[in-house]
């Protein structure tokens, strides 16, 4: 059946135009139901639904997903049908949830059908005279869910869910069986749900629904948020400049916005200037008249005992006659040159939202328990720079004193805090747990070895008679990359790249895939490594270990003696690598006169080589950056750490790293090519003004003339950065490498070519195709390369750009998790190290506060504050010279200067119950 769809258009000009489309409508669209008679045959293939007879069918509305979408996360919710229009409306209001829940609908362990409501003859409705597109909308879900009531003749029970009052209650007149989010989730008797559900604005639904929503009469704390059609006017008469908050990380009372209408940083200070922005939130801001700028930038060292409630204070109702000048740290005895004096001001409205799901833990707070068990409290996050957060739970005995992911979901003005729920009892939303049943039956049987087709496969070419080898970190047993380089007749040599094909063993769509695409990567901790796929594959199988066969994912390349490449090759192979080495190992051979055997001047070669690629790349502009990694050797029966200092790089680490990032840039160059659109890269970009201009104030204050202008004339200006300290050159680095943006994953029909550039290695292209065993994005890109060579057809997935954001979103959010969590496991260690172990050592100064100061310890790669002043105290009698970055006595006698050797004691406290903490100290 032919419809017709109209609608108005305006153009650039102004002319207002209709437009007509032709809509076909049909009655042959699977419901998706299992049960389902009509459908059959049809619906055997394409059911998703189980409905048996005691299953509910739930139908979803627009605004459960876009507040709900934790809960619908939750494996307790099944059998769900999205319809057509609801996906749509989600993909224009929240392209984040709506990826989301895409990936939801794809998943083959999860019930959650899509249904073309809008192309089937009896569920697709015309909007009316006068009806908003938002009620069409709901219409167009009530009719679809009477549809399916009919549709299945009452064999099973579809349920619309909606948090919409007139929605529900249209819905009910109807004949519609419709219940709210909290009420459904009750029904389902696991309490623990409840937690996941983002309570509703009461005006959604009527107040015998919610629990604990009436508001008590409390006074107004913060400004209101300006109207989008002010903040447009202020935007363009320069009265408001807008720009992305970033908190000071040892000080979450004071922030930064970086606007480029007035070209400088502009100060918030206080939690009430703040006006509940969060870090990574763009923001509107408003200066402050300048009479009251707080001088300077460097407030005080915030102590982790100081309250936020020293900031907070009551907004008049006229949010005209809003304080201006606010500051959790008062001024009184902090002095601050004159010559300092920068703008602040006060956040007025909020653009884009940064929340995102928080890890930390509980406070309880002295309120009685509401209704059904429901127990109220503070969550602290791990990050400072987070405000603490209020939650309603049911199950706080089992949430203290554990680490917990909570997710944000309102900050009203009334609210001193901001309001969210508890999503997972998972540290870092790190999934730790054992790999399933279903994951495993996907693993081929122990033991596995490389077959007959395997080595008769055209596809795959026997490279076993090469002379491979593998160099990784001590202990790996996870290994999937090594190479091999020989010298050919011309002259030149032949250099390959061979990485475990774990494509051949982890196919789209199966449950092994859904887990892999879900952890999105491996997470390295001190003691113990959480894996993305099981040991089997990541041990055994895939693992490129010495003297068995494996199969590999091979880039090799024709190479003159001055590293530029003449030729290159992709192809499956299947290799028997000589020998698994260390780095130290390998390092030693090559530093090892004596040694002349074929393996050793297979490594010296391809270190030539590196060297002369690194040279190239660093002369086209890559930074050589460096971070306080640290190293720990563990007590192999307490796992305790008995050592502590940092990594060490050696030359063998270069040379790998740069064949490596030659196999990636080379694949990402390649699938590009075949596919402009759906290809998934790396990007890393160029750090703005603003994140620059701490290392510029430091640099300047010890002498140093940075440019950056560009990454090549920031490598250049790093490598003059030398002083008498032997250690000063990588102290600049690592201040520098903290001013950098993060690198993440991205498809490529999602930004221009521009766009793809990766600032710090200085290269237009760049993928992940070397650590499939590790990271699910190799193993995405294994797909694209097969795919380019005409090896296997493209999987259905990437003719779906939306879908694949949404697997770069959740890499990206994985790989910052993973980050986090090593990071966590690195301070545990470092507490436990230190603990019965206090130590006097020598330390730098990083940053200059008004209280004190922050230290980098280089022997062990720790940071952390140090205070001039009693804790509690906002300055007494130093001053901070900002343009030298200097704390001073008023009286002259003493002075501290940022990269300063100082000496300080090192040992662990426990000021508060259950929360140790490394306490540093000026000696």
């Amino acid at each position: 059946m032919l419809q017709s769809k109209s609608f108005v258009r305006k153009t650039k000009q102004g002319k207002v135009l209709k437009v007509v489309r032709e809509h076909y409508l049909r009655d042959d669209i699977n419901c998706g139901a299992s049960i389902c008679k009509v459908c059959e045959p049809a619906a055997s293939a394409a059911a998703r639904l189980s409905s048996n007879g005691s299953t509910v069918l739930l139908v979803i509305d627009t605004n459960v997903v876009l507040n709900q979408i934790d809960l619908l996360e939750n494996p307790a919710i099944d059998n769900v049908i999205v319809l057509a229009i609801v996906l749509e409306e989600v993909k224009n209001k929240n392209l984040s949830v709506y990826n989301r829940l895409r990936a939801l609908c794809s998943k083959t362990l999860r019930n959650f059908f899509v249904f073309s409501n809008e192309h089937h003859k009896e569920t697709f409705v015309k909007a009316m005279v006068g009806e908003s597109p938002n009620d069409r909308n709901d219409r167009a879900i009530r009719v679809a869910t009477s549809w399916y009531q009919r549709h299945l003749g009452g064999s099973t029970q579809v349920l619309l869910i909606t948090n919409d009052k007139e929605n529900k209650r249209k819905a009910i007149d109807e004949g519609i069986s419709a219940e709210t989010v909290e009420t459904f989730v009750k029904s389902l008797g696991q309490p623990n749900l409840l937690d996941l559900v983002v309570r509703p604005n009461s005006e959604d639904v009527g107040m015998e629904d919610v629990e604990d929503l009436r508001p008590s009469k409390r006074k107004v704390i913060y400004s209101e948020h300006k109207p989008l059609s002010e903040i447009t006017f202020g935007l363009q008469r320069g009265i408001y400049h807008q720009g992305k908050l970033r908190v000071n990380r040892y000080n979450p009372f004071e922030a930064y916005v970086g606007s480029e209408s007035i070209g400088d940083e502009i100060i918030i200070h206080g939690r009430s200037n703040m006006n509940r922005a969060f870090d990574g939130d763009v923001v509107v801001v408003e200066l402050l008249p300048k009479e009251q700028w707080n001088e300077g930038n460097s407030l005080s060292i915030a102590d982790d005992e100081d309250e936020e409630e020293e900031d907070v204070h009551l907004v008049p109702n006229s949010a005209d006659d809003a304080p201006r000048n606010v500051d959790v740290i008062q001024n009184s005895g902090r002095n601050v040159d004159s010559v300092s004096c920068r703008p602040s001001g006060r956040v007025v409205g909020i653009i884009k939202r940064n929340w995102q799901s928080y890890c930390g833990s509980l406070e309880p707070m002295p309120m009685p328990a509401g209704n059904g068990g429901i127990a109220h409290a503070l969550f602290v996050s791990k990050d400072r720079r987070i405000p603490k957060i209020r939650i309603q739970t049911r199950q706080l005995g089992n949430l203290l004193d554990k680490r917990i992911v909570v997710a944000v979901d309102t900050w009203d003005r009334l609210s001193r805090y901001p309001s969210g729920h508890y999503v997972v009892l998972i540290e870092n939303d790190i999934n730790s747990r054992p790999f399933s049943a279903q994951v495993l039956a996907c693993l081929p049987p122990i033991p596995w070895s490389v077959s007959s087709e395997d080595l008769m496969n055209p596809i795959r070419q026997d490279l076993r008679d090469l002379r491979v080898f593998s160099v990784d970190p001590p202990g790996c047993r996870d290994i999937d990359d090594a190479l091999h380089c020989i010298s050919l007749p011309n002259g030149n040599f032949e250099v390959g790249v061979h990485i475990a094909d774990v494509t051949n063993f982890v196919y789209p769509g199966t449950p092994l895939d859904d887990e892999a695409s879900q952890r999105g990567t491996s997470v390295y901790l001190v003691e113990r490594r959480i894996d993305m796929l099981p040991k089997p594959l990541t041990e055994d199988i895939c693992s490129l270990r010495s003297d068995v066969e494996r199969l590999a994912f091979s880039v090799i390349w024709e190479m003159t003696p001055e590293a530029e490449i003449m030729s290159t090759r992709y192809t499956k192979s299947v290799i028997k690598s000589c020998a698994a080495m260390s780095y130290v190992e390998a390092q030693a051979r090559m530093d090892d006169s004596r040694l002349m055997d074929s393996v050793t001047t297979d490594l010296r070669n391809m270190n030539t080589l590196a060297k002369i690629m690194r040279h190239r790349r660093i002369e086209r502009g890559a930074l050589t950056l460096a971070s306080a990694e640290v190293k720990f050797q563990i007590d192999t029966e307490t796992h305790d750490p008995l050592d502590i200092g940092m990594y060490q790089i050696r030359e063998a680490n270069q040379m790998i790293e740069e064949f490596m990032l030659a196999a990636n840039v080379s694949v990402a160059e390649k699938i590009l090519k075949h596919f402009p659109l759906f290809s998934i890269l790396r990007r890393h970009p160029s750090p703005t003004k603003e994140m620059l201009e701490p290392l510029l104030r430091t640099a300047a204050a010890v002498g140093l003339d940075l440019d950056v202008s560009s990454s090549k004339a920031l490598a250049d200006s790093l490598d003059r950065a030398v002083g008498d300290d032997p250690y000063f050159n990588k102290l600049i680095r690592i201040l520098a490498t903290r001013c950098m943006t993060q690198a993440v994953y991205f498809c490529s029909g999602d930004l221009t070519p521009p766009e793809f550039h990766h600032y710090g290695l200085a290269s237009p292209l760049y993928t992940h195709f070397t650590s499939p065993i590790r990271r699910y994005a190799d193993v995405i890109v294994h797909r694209l390369l097969a795919a380019a060579l005409g090896i296997y057809k493209l999987p259905p997935i990437f003719q779906d750009r939306p879908q694949l954001t949404s697997i770069s979103d959740n890499l990206n959010y994985r790989h910052r998790n993973a980050q986090m969590a090593s990071r966590a496991s690195v301070e545990l260690h470092t507490l436990i190290y230190f603990r019965k172990r206090p130590t006097d050592t020598e330390a730098r100064i990083v940053k200059i506060r008004t209280n004190g100061f922050i230290v980098f310890v280089p022997k062990y790669g720790i940071e952390g504050p140090v205070y001039l002043t009693p804790r509690g105290e906002k300055g007494g009698d130093w001053f901070v010279d900002e343009e030298h970055q200097k704390v001073k006595k008023m009286d002259g006698s003493i002075s501290y200067s940022v990269l300063q050797v100082v000496r300080i004691h090192m040992e662990v406290v426990e000021p508060q119950p259950n929360r140790p903490k490394l306490q540093l100290t000026l000696i």
